[in-house]
């Protein structure tokens, strides 16, 4: 099976469902599939190796993703918020690709784009082209589906291979063919170069679930859009659903919306406890997963986020900090340095295995974590993330967690800064909630009564905000070098 194969599966199964929201009115899950055709007779007729997408969300995307799968290329979305000496770079490796690129991006493309068009011409002519015929090819399993570059926040950006046997054997995994309502609709925010976009897309499409796509993201037209388009179901980074809690200028009724899931990096428990209580019928998803699994691998439901913000006993209510358990098909292993597994509640590196995964057996997430006694997998962070100060490995998750439940506390990162003497001294940055003062040191006697004296920060800080990416993840390094410099 392939890309093409579950977009077939819902035609057959309701033709006139609505697939996907536009300006001009909703499409049709027939009128997608023609439209996803015609897109790739263009790229067939041009040569074209590869649809490199490098713009945000719009109805483009969706269509864009299907219609590199129906010509047999890989679908290549690229950050557009990449300076143009990386997209350069990037474009270098995909030769006589098919560009949708937005205008400001046009130029850099030209150069080795077989054509670039911009997301409304591009979408635009799969809608008012007639093509004669289907595209008279069929991608095989381990044919390559999407090729992702990570964030490049620590290092160059580099690909990641999905191919359609990796995607299908999530989707297949993860969802009931068709199970969704007819009124029921799935808005998308994350930006198209992201796992989670791509994976949102094929799943709501598989479930049946119309797409909304929203480009530029603010609290107030996310709001807006869950309204208007009567939103069921949307997926958020941690940073969006903080931004929409924190503003307190907007309505944040949400009558449509019955889950959100959230993922992408770790949930400020502050953030998400509000969350429970403003919106008490809404159902929360933690999803846990990376590029190189195809999403997900770990879920923590609704009625589990439920269930523990409700809990008095510590180890129950602790689970609402985790991402839940491994989905059906893939499997978890925490284990230590040489490799060997080890046992429920002792911390090491998060090993998955399973069909979606891009890599065959076993694969090394480098994330740092540990599983309960009942399976619910705790997250502490990257393995390079890492604190070693006088030869002690400290998880810089365990102090985050400490300072983000401290009052007036909105953010914070803890990192580690060379140091000759002690190879790392502890630094901590945190942001304020709005009209909050915070005292440093009083943070710090925080920490050191709640931990102990070697995982204090020796050093706290006060910023106005953190430096994220646009999928919510810190940037550590940036942290470290301007601390470094402070």
């Amino acid at each position: 099976m392939n890309l093409t194969t579950l977009l077939d599966m819902a035609v057959d199964a309701d033709e006139e469902r609505a697939a996907l929201a536009t300006p001009a009115g909703a499409l049709s899950v027939k009128k997608f599939r023609t439209v996803s055709r015609h897109g790739a007779a263009m790229l067939m007729q041009t040569g074209a190796s590869a649809l490199v997408h490098l713009a945000e969300n719009g109805p483009a995307f969706p269509v864009a993703l299907f219609a590199a799968a129906i010509a047999g290329v890989p679908f290549v979305p690229l950050n557009y918020r990449l300076g143009a000496e990386q997209l350069s770079a990037l474009l270098a490796e995909h030769p006589r690709a098919y560009v949708i690129a937005d205008e400001q991006h046009t130029a850099v493309a030209e150069s080795t784009a077989v054509r670039v068009q911009t997301p409304d011409v591009w979408f635009e002519n799969t809608i008012s082209t007639i093509m004669p015929g289907r595209p008279v090819t069929e991608p095989a399993p381990d044919d390559p589906a999407v090729i992702i570059y990570t964030s490049g926040t620590t290092s160059a950006p580099k690909p990641v291979v999905l191919r359609h046997a990796n995607l299908v054997s999530y989707v297949i995994g993860t969802v009931e063919f068709g199970s969704a309502g007819p009124d029921e609709a799935s808005l998308i925010c994350v930006p198209p170069y992201h796992i989670a976009a791509v994976s949102n897309v094929v799943t709501n499409l598989y479930a049946g679930r119309r797409l909304v796509l929203l480009g530029a993201f603010s609290p107030a037209a996310w709001l807006d859009a869950v309204r208007r388009e009567r939103v069921t179901n949307a997926m958020v980074v941690p940073t969006i659903l903080a931004r929409i809690m924190a503003d307190d200028t907007v309505d944040r009724s949400v009558p449509s919306l019955r889950t959100l899931a959230y993922g992408g990096a770790p949930m400020p428990p502050r953030v998400i406890e509000r969350a429970l209580r403003e919106w008490p019928r809404v159902g929360f998803v933690n999803a846990y997963g990376l590029t190189e699994t195809s999403s997900t691998v770990a879920v923590l439901g609704p009625e589990e986020h439920r269930k523990a913000f409700a809990a008095t006993d510590p180890e129950e209510r602790a689970r609402l900090h985790s991402v839940g358990t491994p989905i059906p098909g893939v499997e978890v292993e925490i284990r230590d340095i040489d490799g060997s597994r080890l046992s429920a509640g002792l911390s090491g590196r998060i090993w998955v295995r399973g069909e979606q995964v891009s890599s065959d057996g076993w694969f090394d997430t480098r994330d740092l974590g540990r599983l309960d006694g009942d399976g619910f997998l705790f997250v502490e962070g990257r393995e390079d993330d890492t604190i070693i100060r006088g030869a002690e490995n400290i998880a810089p998750a365990e102090i985050e967690d400490v300072l983000l439940r401290l009052d007036g506390v909105a953010d914070a990162v803890v990192v580690g800064v060379p140091d000759d003497e002690w190879g790392h001294r502890i630094a901590a940055v945190v942001t304020p909630e709005p009209g909050a003062a915070l005292d440093p040191e009083q943070l710090r006697e925080a920490v050191r009564t709640t931990l102990r004296g070697s995982k204090t920060p020796d050093r706290v800080v006060v910023w106005d905000e953190l430096p994220r990416t646009d999928t919510g993840k810190i940037r550590r390094r940036d942290v470290v070098t301007a601390l470094g410099q402070g």
